[in-house]
């Protein structure tokens, strides 16, 4: 499924973690400490990578989270079918559909034969540049 796992307490702005079953990049990290008998615990603030919606976990530092494991793949885009575009790898030659991507500046520069650097996660795809 593609998941390894950490600590609260290891995770940084800019890590990727799985909250609700969603892969999430990490925007966010306040840590507090508690009295003498508990520990320390730690507020994430993340965003989905494919809902974009924001997402927050409240766990002791020590607990253990998945963390979601990101293949990076170059493509190419072979066409743009409305909300979906077909996309070629270009080390497998392997061609499969994909979400076209809602962010403006990706959007813009969609068209058949662009290279495309799209992730793989947990079986999802995601284009996050275009050449």
């Amino acid at each position: 499924m593609g998941i390894t796992y950490t600590t609260v307490g290891d995770l940084k702005v800019g890590s990727y973690v799985i909250i609700d079953g969603e892969p999430c990049r990490v925007v966010e990290i306040t840590k507090a400490k508690t009295g003498k008998h508990g520990s320390a615990k730690a507020n994430v603030v993340a965003i989905g990578v494919f809902s974009g919606a924001k997402k927050t976990l409240m766990a002791p530092v020590d607990q253990q989270v998945e963390v979601p494991i990101i293949e990076k793949h170059v493509g190419q885009i072979i066409a743009d079918m409305g909300d979906k575009i077909q996309v070629m790898d270009l080390e497998t030659y392997e061609t499969f559909e994909m979400e076209k991507p809602t962010e403006d500046e990706l959007v813009s520069k969609i068209r058949p034969n662009a290279e495309v650097e799209y992730w793989e996660i947990m079986g999802r795809r995601k284009i996050v540049r275009v050449k």
